[in-house]
């Protein structure tokens, strides 16, 4: 279950092609294991620890940004603790997050939730959900939820 490229990321191409916004990759200083069991035994300890991993990049200014398009890995029933590292490092205050995220099951699981919890003066859009099996025939579900024709 290795990939050249992440579900995640495929479905943020994806978007990308459709609404042409800009794209950030959040990842993190401490690379994680090529092996898909590997990191989500890596994965369950942060959570489990509430770490806040390292974030290899940064955004210089997000006043230009008002619409974010987050995406992410459903890991654990949330999303992962990176994506906490950076919701807490800026101020999200007045802009409009839509989350979407990959899965094998477990959908969006609390993670809408916990994004509203970390940034309590943005709008939170309903997320989309996306089978990671099926993101790379997502391109319908994806113009849908995104509302265009």
């Amino acid at each position: 279950m290795n990939l050249p490229v992440g579900n995640t990321e495929v479905a943020a191409e994806i978007i990308q092609q459709l609404t042409g916004a800009a794209m950030f990759k959040i990842d993190t200083i401490k690379q994680y294991p090529a092996d898909y069991g590997e990191t989500t035994e890596i994965s369950k300890k942060e959570l489990r620890q509430n770490t806040r991993p390292d974030l290899s990049a940064h955004l210089e200014d997000i006043s230009e940004y008002g619409i974010i398009y987050l995406g992410y890995p459903n890991w654990w029933g949330t999303m992962p603790m990176a994506l906490f590292t950076f919701l807490e490092e800026y101020d999200f205050s007045g802009k409009t997050i839509i989350p979407f995220c990959t899965h094998e099951g477990s959908g969006m699981g609390r993670s809408e939730k916990d994004i509203r919890k970390l940034c309590p003066a943005a709008t939170v859009l309903r997320g989309l959900s996306i089978v990671g099996g099926s993101v790379r025939t997502a391109e319908e579900p994806i113009r849908k939820w995104l509302r265009l024709p």
